[in-house]
């Protein structure tokens, strides 16, 4: 950030006064503008012990499947969120039900939000940001091309408490992948 959005002035970085951290603070009219994590929503979508997934259509990770998922939006509920984004990627109308999984990626300021939910029917379609939409089964997730780690887990974790039927909520903390060495 170069330059305050509410007077045009340049910013700097520095510890406001009552705070702890470095933030970019106007040095004409004072506003400190905090930049905060952004919040990934999305659903696990079942239907008669399968779930609803999509193959990416763009980046990151264009080709690999997920969740149907995205960034939350301002003036809606982490529901909302999860809804509109099955319905854009899917074409699919879902009813939300448990919260199922947290991921806090501090790395890449992000947490990764995923409810469990109940698909409406099934009529759904790629959305513009996916090439393909499915059912699946445990044996058919193409679990060497998942996208996203916190998706795989909360996938794992769905499908190990699934033949119970009883479902816990699961939080965690996600590190920065280890590097991938090129030859």
């Amino acid at each position: 950030m170069k330059y305050c959005s509410l007077c045009g002035a340049p910013v700097e970085l520095r510890i406001p006064p009552d705070d702890n951290r470095m933030r970019h603070v106007c040095t004409s009219c004072g506003e400190v503008h905090y930049q905060n994590p952004k919040l990934i929503v999305g659903a696990l979508a079942e239907w008669q012990g399968k779930v609803l997934m999509c193959r990416r259509a763009i980046e990151p990770r264009h080709g690999l499947w997920t969740l149907p998922a995205g960034f939350m939006e301002n003036g809606e509920t982490i529901a909302e969120a999860a809804t509109r984004e099955t319905l854009e990627e899917a074409n699919a109308r879902i009813a939300i039900s448990d919260l199922y999984s947290m991921y806090s990626l501090p790395h890449i300021n992000q947490v990764h939000i995923l409810f469990r939910a109940r698909l409406l029917d099934l009529d759904f379609c790629p959305g513009q940001e996916s090439l393909e939409v499915k059912l699946l089964d445990k044996a058919e997730i193409p679990w060497d091309r998942i996208a996203f780690r916190a998706v795989r887990f909360s996938l794992e974790h769905y499908f190990a408490e699934s033949s119970s039927g009883k479902f816990s909520f699961h939080m965690g903390e996600l590190s920065s992948p280890a590097p991938t060495k090129t030859p």
